[in-house]
């Protein structure tokens, strides 16, 4: 018997994000210290693209991300990434499935080698995701975030 899905994903290839659209927050241990991070997704251009604004804040420091997931030209569906230090990045659509039957994977190449990122549901409305770096024994997890809805009445809102 197969497993009940946890998300319902929407119609065309956008689909696989209709669970994360709305604002998500996280609180997490970080290098830098204590860590609280707020992702919003939406609708962008016209339905074509989804927005991601992500804001992290540790102390008294901002570090923000702006990016869009798309199709390109191919009509395969990528990401294109920019940040508030002035890095950019783009990746493709990826298989991540071996983390969780519902997951959602980019991968990117970096300055540092190959880099993906995965969003996948936690069972309890909201989701993880992750952000690892390819070795040559497999994928080294460096951050791992737990998201749930930010509330209406959160002064991040």
């Amino acid at each position: 018997m197969a497993k009940p899905t946890l998300w319902k994903k929407g119609r065309g290839k956008l689909g696989i994000f209709a669970p994360l659209l709305g604002a998500w927050v996280a609180e997490a241990d970080s290098p830098q210290g204590p860590v609280r991070c707020v992702r919003t997704f939406s609708r962008a251009l016209a339905g074509t693209y989804v927005r991601l604004e992500a804001v992290w804040t540790f102390g008294d420091t901002v570090y923000e991300e702006l990016a869009l997931f798309g199709r390109d030209h191919d009509k395969e569906v990528r990401f294109w990434s920019f940040t508030s230090d002035g890095k950019q990045a783009s990746g493709v659509l990826a298989d991540a499935s071996e983390i969780h039957p519902e997951a959602v994977g980019f991968e990117a190449q970096m300055d540092a080698g190959l880099a993906r990122q995965v969003y996948w549901p936690d069972g309890e409305g909201g989701f993880y995701w992750i952000v690892e770096s390819r070795r040559k024994d497999g994928w080294n997890r460096f951050v791992e975030h737990r998201y749930r809805p930010l509330a209406q009445d959160d002064p991040a809102g």
